[in-house]
C-alpha cells in the first residue's frame, strides 16, 4: 500500500479525517508521518494519539531561507519514505525544488473553488465579492500557488448573514468529506 505523509501547521482536523479513513480501510494507504513546521501544532498530539509518527521542522530558525527549510523537511520526509504527500492546513509556501521532488505525488486542500481566491482569506473574499457559493478544492501541488490540477471540489451556499467564520465552519465540514474521497481515488489511479 502507498505510504502517506501529511504536512500540517495547526489543529490537524483534515489530517485526522485522512488518518482515520486510512485506518478504516476507506483509503488503501498507510499514514507513515505527520510533519509540522509548528512545534505547538495541536495536530501533532492528535496524530500521536492515532498511532502515527510525528516530526517537527520549525520554520522560524531558518529566517526566510526557504531552500534550507525545505531541505530540512525533505531530509525528514525521506527517512519516512512516503509515496504521497498530503498538505492539510500546511501554511508555508514550498520551493519549486521541493515540489518538483514530489511532482505529481503531492496534494493540497484549499478553502475556495479554485481557480477563485488563491492564497489567504478565502471566505471573506467570497463574501465581499457577493458570491452565492463558495467551497473547497483538492488539487495537485505545483510551483504555482494553489494552481495545480483540481481533482475534486465541493460547494457550500454563501448566506447573506455569513461571517467568514460561519462560512469557514460549513466549508470545513465539506473538507472532511472531500479530502478522503479524493485521496482514495488518487491512490486507486496508481493500481
Amino acid at each position: 500500500m502507498p505510504r502517506v505523509a501529511i504536512l500540517i501547521s495547526g489543529g490537524g482536523s483534515n489530517m485526522v479525517t485522512l488518518v482515520k479513513a486510512m485506518h478504516m480501510g476507506a483509503i488503501a494507504a498507510t499514514p507513515v508521518l505527520v510533519l509540522s513546521n509548528n512545534p505547538e501544532a495541536g495536530g501533532l498530539a492528535k496524530a500521536r494519539d492515532l498511532g502515527v509518527e510525528t516530526a517537527v521542522v520549525d520554520h522560524r530558525p531558518f529566517k526566510g531561507d526557504r531552500a534550507a527549510f525545505d531541505a530540512a523537511m525533505l531530509a525528514v520526509l525521506q527517512k519516512a519514505q512516503p509515496d504521497i504527500i498530503c498538505c492539510a492546513g500546511f501554511m508555508r509556501i514550498l520551493t519549486a525544488e521541493f515540489i518538483d521532488h514530489w511532482a505529481g505525488k503531492m496534494l493540497n486542500i484549499h478553502p475556495s473553488l479554485l481557480p477563485k481566491y488563491k492564497g489567504l482569506n478565502t471566505h471573506q473574499r467570497a463574501i465581499d465579492a457577493g458570491d452565492k457559493v463558495a467551497g473547497v478544492s483538492v488539487h495537485v501541488v505545483t510551483s504555482e500557488l494553489d494552481g495545480g490540477p483540481v481533482l475534486g471540489q465541493a460547494e457550500v451556499e454563501v448566506r447573506e448573514s455569513d461571517t467568514a467564520e460561519d462560512l469557514g465552519a460549513r466549508v470545513l465540514v465539506q473538507e472532511h468529506i472531500l479530502y478522503p474521497q479524493v485521496l482514495a481515488n488518487f491512490v486507486k489511479r496508481d493500481d
